[in-house]
C-alpha cells in the first residue's frame, strides 16, 4: 500500500470519530498510523468476508471503522492490486468496560447501526453471539490466570467450526521488548482509568501451549511497531475433531 492510500484511509476511517469529538478523532488517528495491527489484518487477509465479528475489549470500536473504511476504498477502485480485498462486515459487536470509550464508539458509529454494535461490559460475564472471528487485542493480561483460561474457553465455544480469534499478546521471554511493552502498558492502563493494575503475562510458548489445550491450532505473526517492544498476534483457530 503507497504512503498516500495509507493516508487516505486512515483520514477516512478516523472521520467516523467527528461525531464523538476532537479527542476521539485524534486518538483514531493516532492509532491507526501507528498501530500495525490494523494493516496486517488488510496485507494478510485474516477475517473472512461476511464475518461476524466479536472484539472484546473494543475501546473506541477502532476496528469497525478501519473496515468498513477500507472496504469502501476498494468498492471505489482505489485499492493496491496485490493486495486482497478488504472483508464485508455481516456484523460488529464491540465490547468495552470502560463507559466514556463505550459512549465515544456508540457516537462514532452511529452511521452504522445496522451492522454494529457497542455493548458496556465486563467481558467475564459479558455475553456475545455466535461469531466467525474474535478480537482480543492488548487486553488479556488484565485478567489472572484462571480468568484468561475461562474466557478462552468461552470464546472457543462461540466460534464457528471455520472460525478465528486473533489474540495479541506481550511475550514475556522477549527480554527487554517486554519490558518496554510493560511500560506502555502501564502508562496505558493509568490513562484509561485502570490506575497501575497487576499484569498476568505469559510466554509465547506458553500461550500457545494454553491455546492447544483448549483445542485450538495456532499461527502468529510479529506485532510491534518499534523492535523494542515484543507483542506477537496469536491467530487460533479451532481444531478440528479428530485431528492432534
Amino acid at each position: 500500500m503507497t504512503p498516500v492510500l495509507q493516508r487516505r484511509l486512515i483520514r477516512d476511517a478516523a472521520a467516523f470519530y467527528r461525531p464523538a469529538g476532537r479527542f476521539a478523532e485524534q486518538f483514531a488517528r493516532g492509532k491507526f498510523a501507528g498501530d500495525p495491527v490494523f494493516l496486517a489484518l488488510l496485507r494478510h487477509s485474516l477475517l473472512p468476508d461476511g464475518a461476524r465479528l466479536v472484539d472484546l475489549g473494543c475501546g473506541q470500536g477502532l476496528l469497525a471503522a478501519w473496515l468498513t473504511a477500507a472496504r469502501q476504498r476498494f468498492d471505489a477502485g482505489d485499492w493496491p492490486e496485490d493486495w486482497p480485498a478488504p472483508p464485508r462486515l455481516a456484523h460488529y459487536l464491540g465490547v468495552e468496560l470502560m463507559t466514556a470509550d463505550a459512549d465515544r464508539a456508540r457516537r462514532a458509529l452511529g452511521a452504522l447501526r445496522d451492522t454494529a454494535a457497542i455493548r458496556t461490559g465486563d467481558l467475564c460475564t459479558a455475553e456475545w453471539p455466535d461469531a466467525d472471528v474474535v478480537m482480543l487485542l492488548d487486553v488479556l493480561h488484565f485478567l489472572n490466570s484462571s480468568a484468561q483460561e475461562r474466557l478462552l474457553e468461552r470464546i472457543r465455544q462461540s466460534l464457528t467450526p471455520a472460525g478465528v480469534l486473533l489474540l495479541r499478546v506481550g511475550d514475556r521471554s522477549g527480554g527487554t521488548g517486554f519490558w518496554w511493552t510493560q511500560v506502555v502498558d502501564y502508562g496505558v492502563a493509568w490513562w484509561r482509568g485502570h490506575g497501575f493494575p497487576r499484569f498476568h503475562s505469559r510466554t509465547r510458548s506458553d500461550w500457545e501451549a494454553l491455546l492447544a489445550r483448549l483445542g485450538f491450532d495456532c499461527d502468529s505473526l510479529p506485532m510491534r511497531r518499534f523492535p523494542i517492544f515484543a507483542n506477537v498476534l496469536l491467530i487460533a483457530r479451532p481444531r478440528i475433531r479428530g485431528d492432534r
